[in-house]
């Protein structure tokens, strides 16, 4: 059976099972402040469970992209090491909303891995929960009840709080669940002892498959249970796991999820996969064929790498893959963006974003990969420069802060420091080096470090967003919470009536105030969470269930809608003059500017970018009016002409906006006509990632300040150059530069010719060398020129310059050829270096340093001498 069979039979059945099968949501997460990727099947129904939404259907099946390399859930260091940990993997499952619980869930289970999959029943173990006595909570007799008319009893296992109940974070639903585990051993190795004794004990052969989840409970921040509204059923078996049980495989890697990838692996590097766990060659393949799918599935998704936030984590999963085929499979050049093609043809029946954003994902990871192979190349010099450091200070360990400075300034991977080290003789710190990066862990801690505190439920109200039509609401809380951060104490409230617009869309969120004629706050900020609109205030009401008036900052509110507004425009003019393969792939915008990224391969003319400008601005004059279409259903709103956005997340029910041609799905505020925005001016364009270009723009008061101060900049240049035509004025003293810059160097090399003679009659005899320790105070260009015209004319020689040009220390070590294997030129600055408080490099015949210290230079000519 194939996996694209054994994904379609688990979806076939409970399709007959009358559950509602749904598309996977998106693996990257963009309003929920708790994740940054879905981690589990029963991401994209929390607020089903926390009775926030109501269910598009009581029954539900789907297989849920899942990402688990960060926070709680982080399989990423065990990847490659074993047979069964993945980044990035598929979960089938199956939900019950308040409909039916543990009878039928165990019920199908059973049936559809014994009758439909014909899994064998003597190889199947199931665990339940045993209870725990600190929580007051009991064993879970009623699935012991319900398992043993399918199972033996002695193959229902009791399991710890640990194992067997799921929780989904510091709080939150929770409950008991029982685990399936299958035993894939031989009859001889089963025959020497029992899979009994082999469950949860990381067995890669007995293997949990499926764990189902009987949500009873809450999670509240101070730890306490209470009881759900309903029950509800939340089950999740590992997709690669159940293909290794079916098709007869001993590792997930071995089946053909994997197999097609592998292949062009061996096919690229020329390396063969065994699968032995302990071979790196075999692990480095594992790393790669796994880390693509999380990559290519995170940046279909709308995730491109970056330095930061989710970005950071992607970049780091795909360096680590480059790492691993750069380290044991000797592959130096870009190769990873091959496999893209074979994992689009594998999964892009069942996933159409890798069909449709297939090109941009393989262009970004070739980006990628040419980019950090780079960046492992020049660190090769940087360890280089290390290694020869510490054996002149005699020592045979690698200092830990510098290891550190590789690994995170340069992002070298500390591992192939080790390895080159060892090569060498040499180790590294390792204490120091776990201290350096404990010190940055804890750094991060503490800047993101908050405690958010449990509601405090005044009235159990649904909230009403009334910012689509007012500024301004009479309102009260329906419940607040305390949050403390490293800024102080705050507290987030739920208002029964919010203008307030929840960051979202790429829109920031609205500030404001709440006030009543006893007491006012400021709204510093409004996000979306679990469905509640949330906004942040500096203070807690004394009577928190008072009348209040929340009022939106209408200044920034007004320009933040103009840029929304004018992003649309943007997007269609963008498509209009680039083509229709132009898609948005982020934004950012605020009552100050926008950010627009979108998928484009070339940097955009100057030509491309007045052209923008002239449509958008065209349609700013139209005076177009908005046409907004709430809550209309999804097909309808495509039907008519609606752009959706490849990777956001979309509702039954959705809001269209449309000005003329312009149609979108967007939960943002808009102006009520384009004529509001006033007028819009693009400030620069530039790359965002490959395949990505990005531009910033402003509109409205800002586009207004901005030409205003251009003509106050042509108002003081005039009067400076005392001159109408700036422009020709400008032009006129660019020639005179020139001109006078031509006569400035012709004296430097004149100085410079006059010079050599002298230098080449004070080199002072050291044994069989020489050596020549100058103070000048010439040019670095000069310094450079004569060091290379005395390296070819002065044999064994070493030639130190102190310059102090324009007032700044630089010291230039020259070593002739004859001598470069025994002296380095690097060694040498990088000593000098430190008396002037600065630092340098170069290669073993010339290299060149600058400091801060001025007076230092001093020192450093009597330490040159003694060499």
């Amino acid at each position: 059976m194939t996996s694209q069979e054994i994904r379609q039979k688990f979806l076939d059945y409970f399709k007959s099972k009358d559950h509602l099968i749904v598309p996977s949501a998106p693996i990257v997460l963009k309003d929920d402040p708790t994740l940054m990727f879905s981690n589990s099947g029963m991401t994209q129904f929390k607020d089903f469970f926390l009775g926030y939404k109501t269910p598009t259907a009581p029954r539900i099946a789907d297989t849920q992209k899942c990402l688990r390399v960060s926070g709680k859930h982080n399989d990423l260091d065990d990847v490659g090491r074993d047979t069964y940990h993945h980044t990035m993997f598929e979960m089938l499952g199956n939900w019950s909303f308040g409909d039916y619980f543990k009878k039928d869930a165990i019920a199908f289970a059973w049936e559809l891995l014994t009758g439909v999959y014909g899994i064998p029943k003597e190889n199947l173990y199931v665990t339940i929960f045993e209870g725990d006595a600190s929580e007051n909570l009991e064993r879970d007799q009623d699935a012991y009840d319900f398992w043993k008319t399918h199972i033996s009893e002695d193959r229902i296992i009791n399991g710890n709080k640990k194992d067997n109940f799921w929780e989904m974070g510091e709080s939150g639903p929770c409950g008991p669940c029982s685990e399936i585990h299958i035993d894939l051993r031989t009859p001889e190795e089963k025959a020497k002892i029992s899979g009994l004794e082999l469950v949860n004990n990381d067995h890669p052969q007995v293997v949990e498959v499926w764990n189902l989840v009987f949500m009873e409970f809450n999670r509240k921040a101070d730890k306490s249970l209470e009881k759900l509204p309903q029950q509800h059923v939340d089950t999740g078996m590992g997709f690669e796991r159940l293909c290794m049980a079916l098709q007869g495989k001993s590792s997930n890697y071995d089946t053909d999820v994997f197999t097609p990838l592998i292949a062009k692996v061996e096919e690229l590097s020329g390396k063969k996969y065994t699968g032995i766990l302990e071979d790196e060659k075999d692990i480095a393949i594992r790393v790669v064929v796994d880390h693509i799918r999380a990559v290519s599935f995170a940046i279909a998704d709308g995730q491109l790498p970056s330095n930061g936030g989710a970005g950071y984590v992607i970049r780091r999963i795909l360096r680590r893959a480059i790492s691993y085929s750069y380290r044991f499979l000797g592959m130096k050049e870009p190769f990873l963006f091959e496999l893209v093609a074979v994992l689009k043809d594998q999964m892009g029946p069942f996933f159409p974003e890798l069909e449709k954003q297939g090109n941009l994902v393989t262009e970004v990871i070739k980006s990628e990969e040419e980019s950090f192979l780079k960046t492992i190349e020049s660190g090769l010099v940087r360890v280089e420069r290390l290694i020869q450091q510490t054996i002149s200070d005699g020592s045979k360990v690698l200092p830990s802060v510098e290891v550190f400075e590789l690994y995170d300034t340069y992002g070298f991977p500390d591992d192939l420091t080790r390895i080159i080290a060892e090569e060498k003789g040499l180790t590294i710190d390792e204490v120091g080096f776990q201290a350096e990066m404990e010190k940055q862990k804890q750094r991060s801690k503490k800047d993101s470090a908050s405690k958010v505190y449990d509601w405090v439920v005044l009235e159990e109200k649904p909230e009403t967003f009334v910012g689509y039509d007012q500024l301004e609401a009479e309102t009260y809380i329906t419940r607040y919470r305390k949050v403390e951060n490293k800024d102080g104490e705050f507290y987030q409230v739920v208002l029964s009536n919010s203008p307030f617009y929840p960051e979202g869309g790429g829109q920031v969120g609205d500030k404001g105030v709440l006030e009543n004629a006893a007491e006012s706050f400021e709204v510093l900020e409004t996000k979306k969470e679990n469905g509640l609109i949330i906004s942040l205030i500096n203070g807690l009401p004394k009577d928190a269930g008072a009348v209040f008036y929340a009022k939106v900052n209408a200044t920034e509110r007004k320009n933040s809608q103009a840029n929304h507004s004018v992003t649309h425009l943007l997007h269609e003019a963008l498509r209009e003059v680039l083509g229709t393969h132009v898609e948005q792939k982020g934004s950012y915008v605020g009552p100050d500017y926008l950010r627009f990224d979108f998928s484009h391969f070339n940097k955009m003319t100057e030509e491309e970018l007045a052209l923008i400008e002239e449509k958008v601005n065209q349609k700013i004059k139209d005076s177009i009016a908005l046409q907004e279409f709430r809550n209309i259903p999804i097909q309808e709103a495509i039907d008519k002409g609606a752009m959706a956005l490849f990777g956001e997340k979309y509702g039954d029910n959705v809001r269209m906006i449309q000005f003329g041609s312009s149609k979108e799905l967007c939960g943002g505020t808009h102006v009520k006509n384009t004529s509001e925005i006033g007028h819009f001016k693009i400030t620069s364009e530039n790359s965002a990632a490959a395949g990505i270009r990005r531009i910033e723009a402003i509109s409205g008061d800002k586009s207004a300040e901005y030409f205003k101060n251009i003509e106050q900049q042509i108002t003081e240049l005039s009067q400076l150059l005392k001159s109408k035509d700036v422009v020709r004025s400008i032009e006129k003293l660019i020639e005179e530069n020139a001109s006078l810059k031509s006569e400035v160097e012709a004296l430097k090399k004149e100085k410079a010719k006059g010079e050599i003679g002298d230098w080449k009659n004070a080199y002072e005899q050291k044994g069989d060398k020489q050596l020549l320790v100058k103070k000048t105070s010439l040019d670095a260009g000069s310094v450079k020129d004569i060091i290379f015209q005395l390296k070819k004319e002065i044999p064994t020689s070493i030639t130190i310059v102190l310059s102090n040009a324009d007032d700044k220390p630089m010291i230039t070590v020259g070593v002739s050829d004859d001598l470069a294997s025994s002296y380095q030129a690097g060694a040498i600055v990088k000593e000098l270096a430190k008396e002037i408080q600065g630092g340098g490099g170069g290669n073993p015949g010339f290299a060149t340093a600058g400091g801060k210290n001025l007076a230092g230079l001093e020192n450093a000519y009597q330490k040159a001498l003694n060499i």
